[in-house]
């Protein structure tokens, strides 16, 4: 395109020169950026798929060149990491919404204007974002409370988030007062108004709030390694931690099954498979509360 031309067509579409240039730039830039993240994810899809005994995992880029479905049979071949996935699941789930119905109630009560010492309380919250107790003195108190080995020692420490609980906050008090005072007016209670007319209109934040909780629960393995001392009720991040970080892919005979002949020979593919198993569920949450996400967390973030 001849610059006259640009300039006709910059005309026409109301930009100038530069702002095409611009945005082509900014296209360019982006998808780079966007290749260099899905790239990774890509390779290691491919690598699961790929059959060492056959091609050199230094030949797979885009996709191997002869498939094979052994990693993931002798990944999902073993009931230990069908517990892993349950108590996974369990703990996600389970975390989730014991930390959104603690944090909304929490939330709904800092929000309300006549609520006493409401800026001392938040101060309180806020101050444990920056000071915790440490570790060992959690540890004790999980000790002390009976939830060594229980997955209650996984979900109640974080149960409540100063951040989510601010960001809820914020949000709850961009409601109008004369939703509450209208249903006062029709004798309902603070209970009442909240799970009946707050509970649903605080379905964007609670989306928000919840997905990161969901990603949290999922990804960690730390208190999981701390507390949970039974091989059948670790989480499935501890298995890809040992697989990947410890490079041990043995995770068969924790289960009292038998090493398949080829399964020392493929530790790469273990690795790739193993990634790809404990990735790909919760992937598969965020399109299904993307149109939540903005909404919640702009609204969210605005309001003090």
């Amino acid at each position: 395109m001849t610059s006259g031309t640009a300039r006709r067509h910059s005309r026409r579409i109301g930009k100038s020169l530069g702002e095409i240039v611009f945005d082509r730039f900014n296209e360019i830039l982006l998808g780079v950026i966007a290749l260099s993240m899905l790239y990774p994810f890509w390779y290691l899809f491919a690598v699961s798929l790929a059959d060492a005994q056959r091609v050199a995992l230094s030949k797979v880029y885009l996709w191997p060149p002869i498939l094979s479905l052994e990693s993931y049979k002798n990944v999902l071949g073993t009931r230990y990491i069908y517990y892993s996935f349950g108590w996974t699941i369990l703990r996600t789930v389970g975390g989730t919404l014991v930390a959104l119905l603690l944090g909304l109630n929490l939330a709904y009560v800092l929000s309300k204007k006549y609520y006493p010492n409401r800026s001392f309380w938040t101060g309180v919250l806020v101050f444990t974002m920056f000071f915790s107790g440490g570790i060992i003195p959690e540890y004790l108190l999980i000790k002390d409370l009976g939830l060594i080995d229980s997955v209650w020692s996984l979900m109640l420490p974080g149960a409540i988030s100063a951040y989510n609980i601010v960001i809820m906050r914020n949000y709850l008090m961009t409601m109008p007062d004369s939703l509450e005072e209208s249903a006062k007016l029709d004798g309902a209670n603070d209970v009442l108004i909240l799970y009946r007319i707050i509970l649903p209109l605080s379905m964007p934040i609670l989306a928000t709030v919840g997905l990161w909780t969901a990603v949290g629960h999922w990804n960690a393995w730390f208190d999981a390694m701390i507390y949970i001392r039974s091989t059948e009720k670790q989480v499935l991040q501890l298995i890809l931690r040992r697989v990947v970080l410890m490079g041990d892919a043995s995770i068969i005979p924790l289960s009292g099954e038998e090493v398949t002949n080829n399964l020392q020979m493929n530790t790469e593919t273990i690795k790739a498979a193993t990634v790809m198993v404990a990735t790909i569920p919760i992937l598969i949450v965020y399109p299904f509360i993307q149109k939540y996400f903005v909404k919640g967390i702009m609204i969210g973030s605005l309001k003090g």
